[in-house]
C-alpha cells in the first residue's frame, strides 16, 4: 500500500470510529478542497452513503461559486445538510466588510458564534432534505456530541497541537495543554458527559496529499482552485472580502501537483491569501480555542 492509501485507510477508520461511538455526530463541510476530500472519504467509510448531517456554517461572504458547489453536491449526493448563521450579527452590520469590526471579531461573529450555537441546536438550523428536495427551518434541535472537521496539522500553527479526537469543554472552549495522548494510533473516544469533540481525520495528511488524493478519484472541486487564464488561482478558500488568489497558472490537480513538489510555494504558507491570519499573530489559536475552525 503507498503513502495515500495508507492515510485513506487510517482516515475511513478514524470516521468508522466516530460513528460507532458518538450517538449524534455531524460533519463540517466548508466546501473547501480538506472537507470536500472528507466528504469522499466518508462515502467510501459508508459505502455510498453519509449517515450524519453536514454542517456549512454560511458567512454571506462566501464567494458565490462555493454556494453554488454546495447545494449542486447536496442533491446529487442526496446529503442531510445543516446551514448555520449568525443572523444578528449580519443585521446588525458586526463585520469587517460593513466596516465596524476588524478581521477576527468578524471571523468570531460569523464563524465561531453560528458554528457553536448550531452544534449546541440553541439557534435555527436551515436543513435542506435530499427526500423532499427542499429546505426547511428548524426552531430547536437536538445538540450534537461530537462533530467531523477536515483540518490539517501542517495548515495552520495552532492544528498542530489538534489531537485525532480532541476534546471542548460544554462551551466549545479548546484547551490544547490537556488533550488525550495519541500513542500508536490507539484513540480515546470515551470522554465524561458534557464533553463536546472534534474528530480530526486529515490530521496527518498535507496539502500534497489532498491534491493527489483529488487526482486519483476524480473529486470535483470548485473551478477557482485553478487558473481561469488570468494567471491566478485561490490556493485556500474563505470569505471573499478576506481572501485573495495566488500567482498560478495551474489549470487542473495535476499542475497544483507540479507546482506543490517544485518547491514553488516552499517559503509561501497555504494560507498567506487569508488576511484574517496575518491580523494580530497568534490570535487565530484564541479564535480556536472559543471555538474557530
Amino acid at each position: 500500500m503507498d503513502k495515500l492509501g495508507k492515510l485513506e485507510a487510517q482516515s475511513i477508520f478514524i470516521l468508522r470510529e466516530a460513528y460507532r461511538n458518538f450517538k449524534n455526530l455531524a460533519m463540517l463541510w466548508s466546501i473547501g478542497k480538506d472537507s470536500t476530500v472528507l466528504l469522499w472519504l466518508a462515502k467510501k467509510a459508508f459505502f455510498g452513503h453519509v449517515p450524519f448531517e453536514l454542517i456549512h456554517i454560511d458567512t454571506k461572504y462566501k464567494v458565490p461559486e462555493m454556494i453554488a458547489y454546495r447545494d449542486r453536491i447536496a442533491r446529487e449526493l442526496k446529503l442531510r445538510l445543516v446551514v448555520g448563521q449568525n443572523k444578528e450579527a449580519l443585521q446588525l452590520k458586526q463585520t469587517f466588510p460593513d466596516g465596524n469590526v476588524d478581521r477576527i471579531v468578524c471571523c468570531k461573529n460569523l464563524k465561531a458564534i453560528p458554528l457553536n450555537h448550531t452544534l449546541d441546536g440553541t439557534w435555527e438550523r436551515i436543513v435542506y432534505d435530499p427526500k423532499s428536495d427542499s429546505w426547511n427551518v428548524l426552531e430547536k434541535a437536538d445538540p450534537y456530541n461530537a462533530v467531523i472537521v477536515g483540518v490539517r496539522s501542517d495548515e495552520e500553527g495552532s492544528r498542530s497541537k489538534e489531537r485525532v479526537f480532541s476534546t471542548r469543554d460544554k462551551s466549545h472552549e479548546w484547551d490544547a495543554s490537556s488533550q488525550p495522548p495519541e500513542l500508536w494510533n490507539l484513540y480515546k473516544t470515551e470522554f465524561a458527559p458534557g464533553t463536546h469533540v472534534r474528530v480530526h481525520p486529515l490530521l496527518e495528511w498535507t496539502e500534497l496529499n489532498i491534491w493527489e488524493y483529488i487526482e486519483r478519484e476524480n473529486i470535483p472541486v470548485i473551478p477557482i482552485y485553478f487558473d481561469q487564464g488570468l494567471g491566478e488561482r485561490y490556493r485556500s478558500l474563505g470569505c471573499y472580502p478576506c481572501t485573495n488568489p495566488v500567482a498560478s497558472n495551474a489549470k487542473n490537480p495535476r499542475e497544483i501537483i507540479d507546482e506543490l513538489t517544485s518547491g514553488k510555494f516552499k517559503d509561501i504558507a497555504e494560507r498567506s491569501g487569508r488576511a484574517q491570519d496575518k491580523d494580530g499573530g497568534g490570535t487565530l489559536e484564541a479564535l480556536r480555542k472559543e471555538g474557530y475552525m
